[in-house]
């Protein structure tokens, strides 16, 4: 009884971090960047938080949780992050999962999971990669839907974006070759 109270307790402050996330996200979609988001929580505290900005920044190191984890070694005065949980809306990649790796994040909590570049679990386990020095706990699936959702929604929105401006140009094109 005690072990299902003290799950129902973390899976509600787990959501509540994952909903900031995903409140970074729209900043990062606001910016016409992926929608992913992420924040960095020690001792109950919220230290660092970021969303991804590699297009806006001409840095492509700047995703979520980069950009989380340097606010938090800041705030912490320390590039190790020692005993600090990262939520992010999307399965971290490899170069993300790498840096956690170094910064020594105790916990990685994730939303969404990424089939083609996951580095958590999905496609590959850098995170508990048995060669490494450190080991990181990971937690995945937290408003798994709403993340996934939210980011789906972002590549239909572009893929219809994309094919409304290649028909302009083509009637463009068309239009300036006619004779009247």
């Amino acid at each position: 009884m005690n072990d299902e109270i003290n799950n129902s307790k973390r899976m509600v402050k787990h959501t509540k971090w994952m909903q900031h996330a995903l409140s970074l996200a729209d900043k990062a979609e606001a910016m016409g960047e992926v929608p992913v988001g992420a924040c960095v929580v020690h001792n109950g505290e919220l230290i660092g938080e970021g969303w991804n900005t590699p297009i806006t920044d001409s840095d492509p190191s700047a995703h979520a949780e980069m950009n989380a984890v340097r606010m938090a070694a800041k705030h912490l005065q320390n590039y190790r992050t020692t005993d600090a949980t990262l939520y992010v809306t999307l399965e971290p990649c490899s170069m993300c999962a790498g840096m956690l790796v170094h910064a020594r994040i105790k916990r990685v909590v994730y939303g969404a999971s990424d089939a083609k570049t996951g580095a958590a679990g999905s496609e590959m386990n850098i995170l508990n990669h048995p060669s490494l020095n450190h080991q990181v706990d990971v937690i995945s699936g937290v408003l798994a839907d709403d993340c996934a959702d939210k980011i789906s929604a972002f590549f239909k929105r572009r893929r219809a974006q994309i094919k409304l401006d290649k028909k302009a140009k083509q009637a463009a094109l068309k239009n300036c070759g006619s004779t009247e």
